[in-house]
């Protein structure tokens, strides 16, 4: 019961902190991070950690495809009618960005 009596007050604290800061604090916030993921080492970084994570993808991905279970995966699924496209393969996923042209 205590618990839950500190966290209720904690999430009011916070509502009540939050709505006095405002609209524009949460703007100048919004600004600030938005400098700071558009910085090109913040990018380079990203596109590192990207890069490695898809040879990761697809080193795990050819190891199980040699195991005894990517070899049972793959006869059965090769016996179903459902196609590649529908298993979301990383690899081949496309890239998206939004008007401010963060990267997704």
């Amino acid at each position: 019961m205590r618990g839950k009596l500190m966290f209720i007050t904690g999430l009011a604290a916070g509502f009540v902190l939050g709505s006095r800061a405002g609209r524009e604090k949460y703007e100048e916030i919004t600004a600030n991070a938005r400098k700071v993921w558009e910085h090109p080492t913040v990018q380079e970084a990203a596109g590192v950690a990207q890069a490695q994570a898809n040879k990761l993808y697809t080193e795990g991905k050819d190891k199980l495809n040699q195991s005894k279970l990517g070899e049972k995966l793959s006869s059965a699924s090769s016996s179903s009618s459902t196609s590649d496209t529908t298993t979301g393969d990383l690899s081949t996923s496309s890239v998206s960005s939004n008007s401010t042209g963060t990267t997704y």
